[in-house]
């Protein structure tokens, strides 16, 4: 499959993880998006790690738990109707629920996110 225009054109995806403090997924999360990143073909790319530590926070974000990845802003991840608040947050995996998204999953929610805005979505 070629790449997005975006990939091409070599522009900067912003990355952002959200996480509570202390959160036991967060390593594990940006080892993942990172080695997603390299699949996804944008190479060693800059990940901004917010920390939520209150609920009016979490109320303004919009935190649906830790970790909580965005591209662009966006959730990939996003589940209609999901609470926010300072809490832990699971994702469905081939493998079962799991404190964080497969690196396959995350390749393909990178190359989701170029994509589309490559399609200017």
């Amino acid at each position: 499959m070629p790449l997005p225009r975006f990939l091409r054109q070599n522009r900067v995806m912003v990355i952002e993880l959200l996480v509570v403090p202390d959160c036991p997924n967060e390593h594990p999360a940006r080892q993942a998006l990172q080695k997603a990143a390299a699949l996804a073909g944008l190479g060693a790319v800059p990940v901004t790690v917010t920390v939520i530590d209150s609920d009016g926070q979490a109320q303004r974000r919009k935190f649906v738990g830790s970790p909580t990845f965005l591209f662009d802003g966006t959730d990939p991840f996003a589940v209609p109707g999901a609470p926010t608040g300072l809490m832990c947050r699971v994702y469905s995996t081939p493998g079962g629920l799991a404190g964080a998204p497969t690196v396959e999953q995350l390749r393909d929610a990178l190359m989701a996110a170029a994509s589309a805005r490559d399609a200017g979505v």
